[in-house]
């Protein structure tokens, strides 16, 4: 296999092997540190027997994330607050032109559906992100992880039991979630509180991530009235006019805070019966550097 062919063969997949492996992780940054490992074992190998690149590829992808992972956990146990995924600016565009099946990658890969699969163990991670996220069959996953069919059957069904039994049921329509994002703006960089008590579920829950790098609570916010007026607080801290930015974040609208220029903290809401139920606030500026752009 000529060296070109070598590079544009991988580069056709790269966008997969990412998308598989952020969804493992929840770092892009990591994704990424898995995919160029991926990258140098596919370069160094001999591929002369390699008659489906794009499976042989995942197949690497994924035990590369799988041990990334194992790592992973083990430090999140030291991890200052709640532990929340990071948030990447999404935009499937062309990749998934059918409606169901761009439904099933921006749930997938929705801040939501990633807080549940931490609390998976690493082969059901895998073997839900290749079977629900990308419709991979069960033998293809059964050769990816080295185990019988019989297994991965039954790793998916435990995994999508956890999944639905921990899912939050919240709307996914996206005119109504970018619609409250913006009231909830308006609300909070305006300094109403009864409106923003009003778009607030009683039960609402604020999950922030820091990382302890930044200012930001340490535990979970519940109902509406500590939530409103911890971000009532908030919003009244010298922010620049101007540098608020809705834009998409992991399949759906965010609101991306600038200070300086520079990614600050992301908002993205919850909703359910057309009031928000969950607010994620990230502000640990490890994982705000890809949203720079």
């Amino acid at each position: 296999m000529a060296t070109d062919t070598v590079t544009d063969v991988f580069e056709a997949h790269r966008s997969l092997l990412t998308g598989v492996a952020y969804r493992m992780l929840g770092r892009f940054a990591d994704a990424e540190d898995v995919v160029q490992d991926a990258w140098l074992r596919w370069s160094a190998e001999e591929r002369d027997d390699v008659r489906e690149p794009r499976g042989y590829l995942v197949r690497i992808t994924t035990r590369l994330a799988i041990d990334r992972l194992r790592q992973a956990q083990s430090r999140r146990e030291s991890y200052v607050g709640p532990w929340l995924p990071e948030p990447i600016a999404t935009d499937f565009g062309d990749t998934a032109p059918d409606t169901a099946e761009r439904a099933v990658l921006t749930e997938s890969v929705s801040l939501a559906v990633l807080v549940v699969l931490e609390s998976l163990s690493p082969l059901e991670r895998a073997v839900f992100v290749l079977r629900e996220a990308f419709g991979f069959p069960y033998g293809d996953i059964a050769t990816a992880l080295d185990r019988s069919e019989a297994a991965v059957r039954q790793l998916a069904g435990r995994a999508r039991r956890h999944v639905e039994e921990r899912r939050p049921r919240y709307d996914v329509d996206p005119v109504e979630r970018r619609a409250l994002t913006e009231r909830f703006l308006a609300a909070a960089s305006g300094g109403d509180l009864d409106e923003l008590l009003g778009l607030l579920a009683p039960d609402v829950r604020l999950v922030s991530d820091s990382g302890g790098k930044s200012k930001a609570p340490r535990r979970v916010i519940e109902t509406a009235d500590k939530v409103g007026r911890f971000l009532f607080a908030v919003a009244k801290g010298p922010v620049p006019a101007g540098e608020f930015r809705l834009t998409e974040v992991n399949g759906a609208p965010g609101l991306l805070v600038l200070s300086g220029g520079r990614p600050d903290t992301v908002f993205q809401v919850e909703v359910r019966d057309g009031r928000i139920q969950c607010i994620y606030l990230v502000r640990n500026p490890d994982k705000l550097g890809g949203l720079a752009g």
